[in-house]
């Protein structure tokens, strides 16, 4: 085929939709210059083209936008995929954690730089902390920063009575996470790295543990794993070193819960709050606790006709957010 007949049928491949005939006769153009001796252009193409296979199994750009497919087959019932648009400027974050957080997005943009004096970013991490403290949200938001899908690993599709069924789910995860480049959140993560001394332990379920261990020290993908964890006391303790960063969550103190109920209440009028009287009810309450307080006084503001809040109103929102989690 000519050169020009290559082209057509590119062309051609390219306005039907059919992407798997277009690197078809992309890699048939590769091979005919090949042929005429253009070895350098061939190597060219043969690059291009494994990088658009990598590339193409679930995401990819249109008109600025990130689009990202639903996974098929068997990984319809491993991952659930979204594309976030949160920032780590919508957080409220303690200053200690906003930097080790920025540091591995700093990472994760210059890895190129990194990956040429023999580097590796960080991009297995462990989060570690009580229920509402942010683990979650914060996975959302390296997604949103490095403007990847969020792809989110279901336990109750990976997790099932025969282990032998589980490893083989986590190498089909592993091999996603190869291929298509994200942020791959496993949440709820000690039903996976329960440590392998427990008492009801058994044989298979130590198996899986160390079929993920391997699984993810083999892992040399570009993605960024995010394990997320209420119960470290539960892990395994194999599996810390294997993160290349362990980053641990606490419940908020008075000042990041002031900060976390003035951006909710921002568009509301709080002139008129005594924070010294809010601030030490709030102790005890995670983030995601104090926002859903926030939301309430607001609401009922809304629906009394009014945009003020009252700290009678803050508190006996604050209140019931503290009879409903104990």
């Amino acid at each position: 085929m000519s050169a020009a007949r290559h082209m057509i049928a590119l062309l051609k491949s390219h306005l039907e939709g059919d992407d798997k005939e277009f690197l078809s006769v992309a890699m048939q153009a590769a091979a005919h210059e090949a042929r005429l001796g253009h070895v350098a252009v061939a190597q060219q193409l043969r690059d291009l083209i494994d990088e658009s296979k990598r590339r193409s199994s679930s995401v990819g750009k249109r008109s600025g936008q990130l689009v990202v497919l639903e996974p098929r087959g068997e990984l319809a019932s491993l991952l659930s995929v979204q594309t976030p648009d949160i920032r780590f400027s919508d957080m409220a974050l303690p200053e200690t954690l906003a930097e080790r957080l920025k540091r591995v997005l700093l990472e994760q943009r210059q890895q190129k730089r990194l990956r040429e004096h023999s580097l590796s970013p960080r991009r297995k991490l462990l989060f570690l902390g009580p229920p509402g403290s942010g683990k979650t949200m914060t996975a959302s938001a390296l997604a949103g920063e490095l403007h990847l899908p969020l792809f989110t690993i279901m336990l109750e599709g990976l997790i099932t009575k025969f282990m032998g069924e589980t490893a083989a789910k986590l190498r089909l995860v592993f091999e996603a996470i190869r291929q298509t480049q994200g942020v791959y959140l496993f949440d709820e993560f000690d039903a996976l790295g329960t440590h392998r001394g427990q008492s009801n332990d058994v044989g298979e379920i130590r198996r899986v543990l160390n079929s993920f261990l391997q699984l993810l020290e083999k892992d040399n993908s570009q993605s960024l794993i995010v394990a997320a964890t209420n119960h470290p006391e539960l892990l395994d303790k194999a599996l810390f070193r294997r993160f290349d960063d362990v980053i641990e969550y606490k419940l908020p103190d008075s000042k990041l819960a002031e900060e976390i109920l003035q951006r909710k209440l921002a568009m509301f009028q709080t002139a008129d709050i005594v924070w010294s009287r809010i601030l030490p009810e709030t102790e005890g309450l995670s983030q995601a606790e104090l926002v859903r307080a926030s939301e309430e006084a607001a609401k009922r503001a809304v629906l009394g006709g009014s945009t003020r809040i009252t700290s009678e109103a803050l508190i006996a929102a604050v209140h019931e957010r503290k009879a409903a989690s104990h």
